[in-house]
């Protein structure tokens, strides 16, 4: 996992209103970009879908996880030309840590498409929920 010591800038930061990014955004994606290893080699071919996996580490419990996704993936985009519409899985954690000591982490692999055949062991999970319910009763 590629670890960057910045701390993470949310969408809210981001733009002002719908069309207007902001100075943080232009220096969150300079500053982004000079962390970023310059060696990453993305996978499959230009048109192969992407999964991701980002850790926010965030001071303040305020930060919302979602908004932060956006802002940094449109950076590694950038950086690293890709268009992150080909991102098809994302595992995202929030972590808390102490102001000052935020960070991001990120790893970027090809999309695993999960078999949609039947879970056997799921099914008799399910089944095994619905008698403790009932004996419950």
């Amino acid at each position: 996992m590629v670890h960057l010591d910045i701390k993470p800038l949310s969408l809210n930061n981001a733009y002002r209103g719908r069309r207007f990014t902001t100075k943080e955004l232009a220096k969150f994606h300079a500053d982004v970009a000079k962390l970023l290893p310059r060696d990453l080699i993305l996978p499959a071919t230009d048109h192969g879908k992407l999964a991701v996996r980002y850790v926010f580490a965030v001071s303040s419990k305020n930060s919302d996880g979602d908004n932060l996704i956006k802002v940094f993936q449109d950076a590694l985009a950038e950086r690293y030309g890709f268009n992150d519409k080909r991102i098809y899985d994302w595992h995202v954690t929030k972590v808390d840590v102490p102001r000052g000591k935020e960070y991001i982490e990120f790893e970027i692999g090809p999309y695993q498409e999960i078999s949609t055949a039947p879970d056997l062991q799921r099914s008799e999970r399910s089944a095994n929920i619905k008698q403790r319910s009932k004996a419950t009763k």
